[in-house]
C-alpha cells in the first residue's frame, strides 16, 4: 500500500532536507581542514553498510549476473566521479549554486534520450529547458559579470566546472541505471556502487595526486561535521530504500528536487551563505523548470 499523497510528498521534502545538510555538513567539515577524500570516504562507508544490512535483512541474493558486471563498475566509478566533483563543487561555492547545478541532471537526461532516439522531442520539454537556462544564468550572477560589475576568483569558476561536471556524470549514471541495471535489486547495486565508490576514493587518496586529500578536521567541530555528513547521507538513502515503494515515485519524484532550497535556509543557518535577490529568482526559475520536467514526463 502507498501512503497517502501528503505524506509521500512530507517523507521526500525530509530526505531532501536531509541530502542538503549532508552537503552543508560537508562544506563545515572542509572549512575546518578535512581533506576531500576523508569526507567522501565516511559518506561511502556509512552508505555502504546500510546498504549492505538492507541487502541481508531481506535475504535478497549479492550475485550479480556476469553480464552486468561490468556495468555495475562503470556505474560505481561513474558515482565516485560524481561524489568527487560534487563534494569539490561544495568547497567552492554556496551549497545552493552546487546544487542547483547537480540537480540540471534531468536536462541532460533529455537531450540524450534525444540524441540517441529513445525520447521524442517535445515541445513542452524545450520550453522548461529553456527557463532552467534561463535560471541558471541568473543564479551564477552571468548578467552582472557581463556587465563587469561583478569579479569572481578562479576557484569560483573551478567550482561551477565540477558542479556542471557532476551533473552530467549523474545523468550518464542515471542512464546506465535505468537503461541496463534496472533488473538488480536497488539495495545490492548500491552496495556494490558505494563499495566502488570507497575503494576508488581510498585508491586516489593514496597515489598522494591530490595533496591534503587524508587531512583530518582541526577541531571537533569538524569531526561532528564528518559524522554528520555520513549519517544524514546514510538515513536519506535508507528512507527512500526502504519507503520508496510506498511514495508513488513515479508521481512524486520531482519533490526532490527540494534539495536545493533546503540547503539554502541551511546554507544561511550554518554557514552565513546568502544569495543575492536576482540569484534567488534564477533559483526559483531552476526548481520550477526541473520539476515541471518531472511532472511533463
Amino acid at each position: 500500500m502507498t501512503f497517502n499523497n501528503g505524506l509521500a510528498i512530507l517523507i521526500l521534502m525530509f530526505a531532501s532536507t536531509l541530502f542538503a545538510g549532508n552537503h552543508v555538513a560537508a562544506r563545515l567539515a572542509f572549512d575546518d581542514g578535512a581533506g576531500l577524500i576523508v569526507a567522501l570516504l565516511a559518506r561511502s562507508l556509512m552508505a555502504c553498510l546500510i546498504m549492505f544490512s538492507l541487502a541481508r535483512v531481506n535475504r535478497i541474493s549479492f550475485r550479480i549476473p556476469a553480464s552486468l558486471r561490468w556495468r555495475q563498475w562503470f556505474l560505481g566509478f561513474l558515482i565516485a566521479g560524481q561524489s568527487f566533483a560534487l563534494y569539490s563543487a561544495v568547497a567552492r561555492v554556496p551549497v545552493a549554486v552546487a546544487l542547483l547545478l547537480v540537480n540540471t541532471w534531468p536536462v541532460y537526461y533529455i537531450v540524450l534520450g534525444w540524441l540517441t532516439g529513445r525520447e521524442v522531442f517535445r515541445l513542452p520539454l524545450a520550453m522548461m529547458m529553456a527557463l532552467i537556462l534561463i535560471g541558471l544564468t541568473l543564479v551564477l550572477n552571468l548578467p552582472q559579470m557581463i556587465s563587469e560589475t561583478m569579479v569572481l576568483d578562479d576557484q569560483w569558476w573551478i567550482g561551477i566546472g565540477f558542479g556542471l561536471l557532476s551533473a552530467m556524470l549523474l545523468c550518464t549514471a542515471m542512464w546506465q541505471t535505468n537503461m541496463h541495471l534496472a533488473e538488480l535489486p536497488g539495495s545490492v547495486r548500491s552496495f556494490y556502487t558505494m563499495l566502488i565508490v570507497f575503494v576508488s576514493m581510498l585508491g586516489l587518496g593514496l597515489t598522494g595526486i591530490l595533496p591534503g586529500s587524508f587531512t583530518l578536521p582541526e577541531s571537533t567541530a569538524g569531526f561532528w561535521a564528518i559524522g554528520a555528513l555520513a549519517l544524514l547521507y546514510g538515513i536519506a538513502s535508507t528512507v527512500l530504500f526502504v519507503l520508496a515503494p510506498r511514495l508513488n515515485m513515479s508521481r512524486n519524484s520531482p519533490v526532490l528536487n527540494f534539495e536545493p532550497v533546503a540547503s539554502l535556509g541551511l546554507g544561511f543557518l550554518f554557514l552565513q551563505q546568502f544569495l543575492q535577490p536576482l540569484q534567488l529568482v534564477g533559483g526559483g526559475l531552476v526548481v520550477i523548470g526541473i520539476v515541471a520536467i518531472g511532472l511533463l514526463k
